[in-house]
């Protein structure tokens, strides 16, 4: 049995399964006590978009995403995200048995990981697989979906129509639900970031996969790209629920990076 081992459990996110319960029931008494329409927490995701900095920065932006994900009672959970430390070309898939969280171990869909990497040609390339942007997404699942089993995803030069296209055959089976990981904009004083990430935040609001290319700087765009042709192709419904910067924290306006997270939903 082959485990992918948490890399940055104590960096990222606490090593403590108790610390880490404690912050999502911190974030959700916030929603409870600051939601004002309530039926947004009553949205079924078939895919989510969240960020994946350090918890103390963005885990409140991702924490309501993965509460609405919980709705869907999903099978399996396909988290996508970037590779911020190898080059990679294409997508590589994880070929492990399970994956280590401070929650306890999510069993990998490795039958589904097979399917994927024969239909789609795609890899599995285990340099990539210390990778922080989709590793921070696992400890939500393994709490608001604790029987859910999970397939990683790590893309370097890709297209996101061919992403896509894979996207698109996850989502035909209803039990199968998608995680997007993104950041926005690094590094610009705090007007400059809001009003690159505007760009962003407008492009999924409205589906439109084009206006990415307008000024959109998300570390993450091609898999955001992805599930914007996807859901457009899917008739799905793009909700935007929670956008904020560093600066929210840090209380340091001079060099920001944006955070927001989105649902997608029938």
């Amino acid at each position: 049995m082959s485990t992918r081992k948490d890399a940055v459990a104590g960096q990222f996110y606490p090593a403590s399964k108790t610390e880490i319960e404690k912050m999502f029931h911190h974030y959700n008494v916030i929603i409870d006590e600051s939601i004002k329409d309530e039926r947004i927490l009553e949205i079924i995701p078939r895919a989510i978009i969240v960020p994946h900095a350090g918890y103390v920065y963005s885990a409140f932006t991702a924490n309501i995403a993965f509460r609405l994900l919980k709705n869907s009672h999903a099978k399996r959970v396909v988290v996508i995200g970037p590779s911020h430390r190898v080059y990679l070309d294409g997508i590589s898939v994880a070929r492990y048995d399970s994956y280590e969280t401070p929650l306890g171990e999510i069993p990998i869909d490795t039958k589904l990981a097979d399917t994927l990497i024969k239909k789609f040609d795609l890899h599995f390339q285990e340099n990539a697989h210390a990778e922080h942007s989709t590793e921070v997404q696992m400890p939500f699942i393994k709490y608001y979906l604790e029987n859910a089993s999970v397939v990683e995803m790590v893309y370097g030069q890709e297209d996101p129509k061919h992403l896509s296209e894979v996207i698109k055959y996850l989502l035909n089976d209803k039990d199968t639900v998608v995680v997007i990981s993104t950041d926005l904009s690094h590094y610009y004083d705090i007007e400059k970031a809001k009003k690159l990430d505007t760009i962003c935040l407008e492009a999924i609001a409205t589906l439109n996969a084009n206006e990415l290319h307008q000024g959109c700087e998300a570390c993450g765009k091609i898999g955001v790209e992805a599930i914007l042709i996807t859901a457009k192709d899917k008739r799905l419904t793009s909700t935007l629920l929670d956008y904020r910067t560093s600066a929210d924290v840090s209380n340091d306006k001079t060099q920001v990076v944006g955070y927001m997270s989105a649902a997608f939903s029938e």
